[in-house]
């Protein structure tokens, strides 16, 4: 389930919302233009499926999107521990890759197959944190200033929407908001804390 936290982007952040309601969230998102939808989680997929399995799984929800806002590149982005000697150090280059707050010249549209990761969403003097889970569909549109963390341990399978084929191309802005604001490790933390 997405869980939001809205912050404000002084020198100390203060929260400003929290929620896990669906509904109030994908509204508090809408009023930034940035939509939120779910998709039923495909259950059945062995773990390790690669890159056709899972766009094969969810073609139909896939091929609606396509039909809807007109991408023509859509790829899988998947990170997960693999008890390899060089894992500790391939999961901090790619979270470090992302960490920074920047915009891009297309939509960033994701839908998480599995796991979780964070999108901050820097907007109108605030900064929502936007934990996304399995069935989360994330649509951030073109030039929105953000960055994403998928914490010290990346567990995560993503379908990715582009436009164009280049990919992922990041222009980024300079600024150390990112550093300010509660990191993913923290936020899920204190989200299980409250659960608990």
């Amino acid at each position: 389930m997405t869980y939001l936290t809205v912050y404000t982007d002084s020198e100390e952040p203060q929260i400003l919302l929290e929620s896990e309601d669906a509904a109030g969230i994908a509204a508090t998102l809408k009023e930034i233009d940035v939509v939120l939808r779910h998709w039923q989680v495909v259950e059945d997929l062995p773990a390790g499926a690669g890159q056709e399995e899972i766009l094969a799984a969810y073609r139909e929800q896939v091929d609606r999107v396509i039909a809807e806002e007109g991408y023509t590149f859509v790829d899988v982005a998947q990170l997960h521990p693999d008890g390899s000697a060089d894992w500790p150090e391939r999961a901090a280059a790619a979270r470090q890759k992302f960490l920074s707050e920047h915009t891009h010249d297309d939509d960033e549209v994701r839908y998480f197959v599995s796991g979780s990761g964070i999108f901050y969403l820097h907007v109108d003097g605030k900064v929502h944190a936007v934990l996304c889970e399995g069935g989360d569909l994330l649509s951030v549109p073109k030039n929105t200033t953000h960055w994403f963390d998928m914490g010290t341990r990346p567990d995560f399978t993503a379908i990715r929407f582009f436009h164009d084929d280049d990919g992922w191309i990041g222009d980024f802005t300079g600024s150390p908001i990112a550093a300010r604001i509660p990191d993913f490790d923290t936020i899920a933390a204190g989200r299980a804390a409250r659960a608990s």
